[in-house]
């Protein structure tokens, strides 16, 4: 090779290592190595993986109670949310599908101290745990809740769920909301609100038909937190109550015919002549179907607590009280020569010492008595006793607050 040739060889080589350098400069700028002094750690930063901005609803001390706890994360999502009072009671709730909200199933409930406990993840897949906190302002007002029949108990098949508050109810919807019933074999029923006897706001639960024999029933009343509405105050505890439906069992009354049968499963298991109460004035009895409240034992039954003046004051036996006006079946032997001959009692079923022992040992709470007769008072109220069989299904529908 010349001397020239291996000249332009040399420049040539130069030329493209120049061209070289010059193409890698730029990569080396938009590389990512640590700047000088700053440890290399090997990772890679992810310059969009920042914090997540978590926002819980309500906030701050003594805010209302009675809405549902909210939390929102904005950057990142929820992976779980821990909402608990002082006490440990939990409300529950459900990330949603996003992981960016949840939702608390229940309301806040007054007087309670809440800790929000929120676990994170960044959109670079960082976890992270947020708190918070907030308290609710103390109710004013309590409303309290008395009900039948109690837990455990054995009753008819045809005993509603009955609750009578302390205070007027407004929000009626908000509240039946609440009641949650369960049963063994899907039972069809509706809640309706009526006024019970003593003037209280009450809602009961009736089947369409008398309870199947053996059905199991639970009532779950999720009612604190719940505000009553105007001046009922607020529910600030849960209810509950578990029952079994017991044997199919009717008593019909007849009181033209002065006659009360038993009927079981469909078979008379016995009749007992009866003397009802006497016609054309205050002392007749109620008719339609009655429900046995309670088996109440030997009472003293005073006229005057049912506006009869003093026509009677005494010691009663075997008393199965049907309505809260008073009207009961019960032991009357002072009636002995009108069994099953004429009605001649101040309002009640009375029959012998011996029938009414017997019939006492066999009826229970729950059972309905369906009473017919010519003279009476009336057909039995929805709130004088559990008078609700007296309505049409249709009409008892109507009574919901949720229809």
């Amino acid at each position: 090779m010349s001397r020239s040739s291996r000249t332009r060889v040399l420049a040539h080589a130069r030329v493209r290592a120049a061209l070289v350098a010059a193409l890698l400069a730029p990569l080396a700028a938009c590389s990512s190595s640590p700047s000088p002094g700053a440890p290399d750690t090997g990772v890679t930063p992810t310059f969009a993986d920042r914090p997540v901005t978590v926002t819980v609803t309500p906030k701050g001390d003594q805010v209302p109670a009675g809405e549902p706890v909210r939390v929102t994360a904005s950057g990142g999502t929820l992976t779980s949310v821990t909402v608990a009072d002082a006490e440990g009671h939990k409300l529950a709730g459900k990330v949603a599908a996003d992981g960016r909200s949840w939702v608390s199933d229940r309301r806040s409930v007054p007087g309670a101290a809440y800790e929000v406990t929120a676990a994170t993840r960044t959109e670079g897949g960082t976890a992270k745990s947020t708190k918070a906190a907030f308290t609710t302002a103390p109710a004013d007002k309590v409303n309290k809740v008395d009900w039948r029949p109690g837990a455990g108990a054995t009753v008819g098949i045809a005993q509603p769920i009955s609750l009578v508050f302390d205070n007027p109810v407004r929000n009626r919807a908000a509240v039946e909301k609440q009641l949650k019933l369960t049963t063994s074999n899907n039972t069809e029923g509706s809640w309706g609100w009526i006024s019970d006897w003593s003037g209280k706001d009450r809602v009961d639960w009736r089947p369409r038909t008398y309870w199947k024999p053996g059905t199991r029933v639970t009532l779950t009343a999720e009612l604190n937190g719940t505000d009553s509405g105007a001046d009922g105050g607020w529910f600030v505890r849960d209810y509950t109550t578990a029952f079994t439906i017991g044997a199919r069992q009717i008593v019909k009354v007849d009181l033209d015919n002065h006659r009360l049968t038993l009927v079981r499963d469909g078979e008379t298991v016995r009749r007992i002549p009866v003397s009802g109460g006497t016609p054309g004035g205050d002392k007749r009895s109620w008719r339609g179907t009655a429900v046995l409240m309670a088996k109440e034992g030997t009472i003293n039954m005073n006229s005057e607590t049912v506006g009869l003046g003093d026509a009677y004051d005494k010691m009663v036996d075997h008393s199965m009280r049907l309505t809260w006006s008073g009207m009961y079946a019960h032991a009357a032997p002072w009636n002995a020569r009108y069994f099953g001959n004429a009605n001649q009692s101040s309002g009640c079923i009375g029959m012998s010492d011996a029938d009414a022992a017997w019939f006492y040992g066999q009826v229970r709470a729950g059972d309905p008595f369906e009473i017919t007769g010519k003279d009476t008072k009336g057909v039995v109220a929805p709130g004088n006793g559990f008078g609700a069989w007296n309505l049409s299904w249709t009409e008892w529908q109507g009574k919901s607050a949720l229809r």
